[in-house]
């Protein structure tokens, strides 16, 4: 009867063990399932936290390339401003030395025009005592030499000044030398007379023509 009730008890025993053990097993399976949903809560936020450090890097770095881009675009219209502004410059720049070399052309014989002006002077003069001589052939002659002279000079562009007895009185144009009371009231303000010839060189005047003037 005694080993009857010890059995009974050791089957008891056992059947609180295996208990124990399920609870103690059942409380470790549920604090193992909420270590692991802890663990994969601090995952998720991790994994948001670099997902919006990574925004935030994509967001600088696009922003870091729209500067870029904009100061690159301010930095090529400055660099095309300045070409612009040196290409007008230079434009300029060689409309006037083009212009001034021209002129430069056109007057550089000055000098030696002018050194010229007073052997034509004499020409007309020689020719105008000639012709009082009866001697035709020496007026031609002479007549040939003046007038091939004068062409030449008149290719490197001497040209002289036609100015007649009659015209009206230009400050801007002529010299006047003295005044004369003029033959009739006609004349009053008029040229009189041409005492030497002016000439021009290209557009140039290099020598007033000195006239008289009726007052």
């Amino acid at each position: 009867m005694k080993k009857s009730e010890d059995k009974i008890k050791d089957k008891e025993d056992i059947k609180t063990e295996e208990q124990n053990k399920s609870k103690k097993s059942k409380s470790d399976i549920a604090s193992e399932n909420g270590e692991a949903s802890k663990e994969q809560q601090e995952n998720v936020e991790k994994s948001d936290g670099s997902d919006n450090s990574n925004n935030e890097n994509e967001n600088a770095e696009t922003k870091q390339e729209l500067s870029r881009e904009e100061q690159l675009e301010e930095d090529v219209k400055a660099q095309k401003d300045k070409y612009l502004r040196l290409f007008a410059e230079f434009e300029n720049y060689k409309r006037r030395t083009s212009k001034e070399r021209l002129e430069l052309f056109k007057t550089a014989s000055q000098d030696l025009m002018q050194v010229m002006l007073p052997v034509l002077d004499d020409f007309d003069r020689a020719l105008k005592e000639i012709k009082k001589s009866e001697d035709e052939s020496l007026v031609q002659g002479v007549e040939l030499i003046s007038n091939k002279l004068r062409e030449t000079l008149k290719s490197k562009g001497l040209e002289p000044m036609l100015v007649s007895p009659g015209d009206t009185f230009d400050a801007d144009l002529h010299e006047a030398v003295t005044q004369i009371p003029a033959p009739d009231k006609s004349m009053k303000g008029k040229i009189v007379d041409v005492v030497e010839k002016g000439y021009t060189l290209g557009k140039k005047i290099i020598r007033f023509p000195k006239v008289v003037t009726g007052k």
